[in-house]
């Protein structure tokens, strides 16, 4: 499989307080039309030519709209934290062993509850609480429906039942009409409507699947179908996951387990600020661009030389989840500077990453090398530190934004174009590099690792 054409189209969330994040939905219909027409434009193809179409995007996020299906409020995306009260209707352990999801603010069915209490004006008019995926997919077909990936995320899904759980729903005071329908990513949701063919650009009547969260697609826009890979998708958050045959819960909290598309069930950490991390930082230190942050970074030797780096700048996913948790440096001097403080922000990202490889492992994952995927992909330094600090070889695939590949390739099992993902993941997922642990390097980082576990602990009552 060959990519033909590609395009993208960037904007950025609000934050309208500290703890919220807001994204209007008008933002991502707005980007549709002009995008797909440039990328139909490098691919040399018409509208026409397209088979079927797929949508993957953010997870977590809480859309009202009305029965029009429009948007009555921006999105509340997935760096939200403001419903932490409206999370807390289970005990968290009972609320893990039935849908497999840590309680937590970042969840639908919180936001779902804070926007009903806030809002009560507002709600009186919903007809539909959706996450953006399934938005986007309602705006296109006229269908709400989204993939049981997603419904997996939303704090209402019952993993055993595979369908939304009725104590859940009770407790959140959520009537199930206002959900969308849940069915398989790679089945067809609808077809696009006169309304859609004007959002997209593409002819009315195209195939459009029920797609899935980036965080899925992702892995299987990488060829990933079956268990033996760690997966790290290094964008502007960073998701780390592996899949396993059976549903097994983490009673430590720190991975959620969630549906896969095609069967399996992804283990994961869904996420915290790492490209966004190294973004902040890029920018705070007056840095060009990101191979000047790495070429700073470089100049340090591993560990930083004692600078710590806390990746919780929307809070803490790792090593605990800790909402009201904050990122910080610790350990400067004089001596410092800002290639110090470089190095210990892809150090501190990648030690997060290394405390959900080490849980994984635990749990009996089968973790023979992680694969890198997103944006901070690109980085061969990152990279490498990921390789020397956790011990595993680093793959690189070729194509490392996966998650359009991912969207494209639930289209082409929706549209008729290919018959399972199965088959879909052997055409793709090719490796580029492999870059191998340097075991000189092991001592330092696991040292600064120690630094960094032991930074978490004693701020924990800053936290709280």
């Amino acid at each position: 499989m060959s990519i033909l054409g590609e395009a993208s189209c960037a904007y950025r969330p609000d934050y309208p307080q500290p703890g919220w994040a807001e994204q209007s939905p008008s933002l991502w219909e707005d980007a549709l039309a002009p995008t797909i027409a440039h990328a139909l434009d490098a691919a040399g193809m018409a509208a026409g030519a397209v088979r079927a179409l797929g949508i993957a995007g953010q997870l977590d996020g809480c859309i009202a709209t009305n029965a029009a299906g429009e948007a009555l409020a921006p999105c509340l995306i997935w760096m939200d934290r403001r419903a932490t009260r409206e999370a807390e209707v289970m005990d968290a352990d009972a609320l893990r062993a039935l849908t497999g999801v840590t309680r937590d603010a970042s969840h639908m069915a919180a936001k779902i509850r804070w926007l009903m209490r806030h809002n009560p004006e507002m709600c009186g008019s919903v007809t539909t609480f959706h996450q953006p995926v399934s938005y986007l997919v309602s705006r296109l077909t006229g269908e709400a429906v989204f993939d049981h990936s997603l419904a997996s995320t939303s704090m209402l899904y019952a993993l055993d039942a595979r369908d939304y759980s009725p104590a859940l729903l009770q407790a959140f005071e959520i009537d199930r009409a206002s959900l969308p329908a849940i069915s398989n990513a790679d089945s067809p949701a609808g077809h696009l409507t006169a309304e859609g063919a004007a959002l997209s650009g593409l002819p009315e009547g195209l195939c459009v699947a029920v797609g899935t969260g980036d965080d899925f697609s992702s892995a299987l826009g990488a060829g990933i179908v079956d268990p033996g890979r760690l997966v790290c998708v290094l964008g502007t958050a960073e998701v780390v996951g592996a899949l396993m045959t059976e549903a097994h819960i983490d009673g430590a909290g720190l991975v959620e387990t969630h549906s896969f598309p095609g069967g399996n069930f992804y283990m994961e950490n869904p996420g915290w600020l790492s490209g966004g991390a190294v973004e902040w930082s890029r920018e705070l230190f007056g840095l060009a661009d990101a191979a000047t942050f790495d070429g700073r970074a470089a100049e340090v030797a591993p560990g930083a030389e004692g600078v710590s780096f806390l990746p919780a700048l929307s809070g803490a996913m790792a090593p605990e989840w800790v909402a009201s948790a904050r990122a910080c440096f610790y350990g400067l001097t004089p001596a410092h500077g800002v290639p110090h403080m470089a190095r210990a922000v892809l150090e501190g990202c990648a030690f997060a990453m290394r405390d959900v490889a080490v849980r994984l492992d635990e749990m009996g994952a089968e973790l023979q090398a992680i694969r890198l995927l997103g944006g901070g992909a690109a980085s061969r330094l990152w990279a490498g530190i990921r390789a020397d600090s956790s011990g595993l070889p680093v793959e690189v695939p070729l194509v490392t934004d996966t998650s359009p590949v991912g969207a494209a390739v639930c289209a082409a099992v929706a549209g008729g174009v290919q018959e399972d993902l199965a088959a879909c993941a052997k055409l793709i997922g090719t490796v580029a590099k492999t870059i191998d642990p340097n075991p000189v390097h092991r001592a330092a980082y696991d040292d600064a690792y120690g630094a960094y576990r032991r930074l978490f602990n004693s701020l924990g009552p800053m936290f709280n």
